[in-house]
């Protein structure tokens, strides 16, 4: 068979971190061995039924067999600007200040190519997500990871930013609750990124994915709730983590017209729009009973809760997440993020995601999901004590 050569810029994409690590896992689970999975991030919960009876609904009405509008349909539109409104006291203009596309994801890895050029800088958060580091190469552009501190509540400080990066900077990526930390963003800290970026002129982006999950009565905020963020950048929210429609496919974006009008116009060019049925079970979700989404975030705190009081019970010191569903848990002394997810793995076969993979300020740390059942992860603290890896000194090679 022919052999065809890629162009550069797919040549000079970095290899997908996680693909190696699924294939290891796998490796294990062939085997016939019982591995609990802590490393996924996909939501284990179904899709509230009230939104998949909405969907069936709209998919019966010839209005929905058609193409869909550029943007999004007037009516999800207007319940993504009611969202905002009743969720956050955001006012959005459904037509000038929402986009709607096929899953946050798309949004994140267009957006360096709609607002940078080559050569320039996106910042974000090292550790942060994976993607944040891949998707500005896409333009020809870098990523410079801000590093952040537990001692810090993972917040970056802009000051420590150097200058020849600051000269460069273009756009701003941020994520609270953040993966993989699980820290919340505050008050005074979105107010100072609002102010970094009135000064540097740089526009931000919040990726709002986990905006339902915040712990110990703590709510997290939207970036655009702060005075003067939806002059200076956009949020992103996808319904796969509040609504558990990661299937479905359906993300927006709100907030700064400019960057909305960028977005949508990339995306116009570059992906499909999503299915109108979708985008009717998407306005049932956000304009309908949220007694699912508090119910979830009462489901993922009560599992952080059994994970980390057991962990913490058997000798490993980690601190609780604010939100998100994910615990950010530093490997114990000697180990690297590598050597430590390789032991849990092949010692107590429990499953998690290397630090490494989200900057190289994370290769101290491990990434557990909650969204195996409470028994599983009664049954991942059992094993690990088992094992007997807390108790030893790694060997050096």
């Amino acid at each position: 068979m022919a052999e065809f050569i890629p162009s550069r810029q797919v040549q000079a994409l970095p290899a997908n971190y996680f693909t190696s690590i699924d294939h290891r896992i796998n490796s294990v689970v062939k085997q016939g061995i019982d591995v609990i999975h802590l490393h996924t991030g996909s939501p284990d919960q179904p899709t509230p039924k009230p939104i998949i009876q909405a969907m069936n609904k709209a998919a019966q009405l010839h209005e929905n067999q058609g193409y869909p509008p550029a943007g999004g349909t007037a009516t999800l539109k207007e319940a993504i600007s009611e969202f905002y409104m009743r969720e956050y006291g955001v006012s959005v203009d459904p037509e000038t200040e929402v986009t709607v596309f096929d899953g946050a994801t798309v949004a994140i890895s267009a957006l360096p190519q709609a607002m940078l050029n080559p050569g320039d800088v996106m910042l974000t958060t090292d550790p942060g997500y994976p993607l944040y580091f891949v998707c500005p190469h896409l333009a020809g552009a870098e990523t410079y990871g801000i590093p952040v501190h537990a001692e810090d509540g993972f917040l970056p400080n802009y000051q420590t930013i150097p200058e020849k990066i600051l000269q460069k900077s273009k756009l701003l990526m941020l994520n609270y609750p953040n993966n993989p930390t699980g820290a919340m963003a505050t008050k005074e800290f979105f107010a100072d990124t609002v102010a970094f970026s009135q000064a540097h002129h740089i526009p931000v982006v919040h990726d709002f994915a986990y905006a339902a999950f915040g712990f110990d009565g703590k709510r997290p905020l939207s970036f655009l709730q702060t005075p003067g963020a939806k002059e200076q950048g956009i949020e992103v929210y996808t319904l796969s983590k509040t609504y558990n429609m990661a299937g479905f496919r359906i993300g927006f974006a709100v907030g700064n017209a400019s960057i909305i009008r960028a977005l949508s116009q990339f995306h116009d060019i570059d992906h499909s729009d999503v299915p109108s049925a979708i985008q009717d079970a998407a306005a049932a979700a956000l304009l309908g009973p949220q007694q699912s989404v508090q119910e979830l975030c009462a489901l993922y705190e009560h599992r952080r809760n059994v994970l980390v009081s057991g962990i913490r019970a058997i000798g490993w010191d980690v601190i609780a997440p604010q939100g998100s569903f994910f615990c950010w848990f530093k490997a114990p002394s000697g180990y690297t993020s590598e050597t430590f997810a390789d032991a849990l793995l092949e010692r107590a076969h429990v499953a998690v995601a290397p630090g490494a993979g989200f900057g190289t300020h994370g290769n101290q740390f491990v990434r557990a999901g909650l969204l195996e059942s409470e028994e599983r992860l009664k049954e991942a603290v059992i094993r690990i004590k088992a094992s007997g890896i807390l108790n030893e000194t790694p060997v050096q090679n």
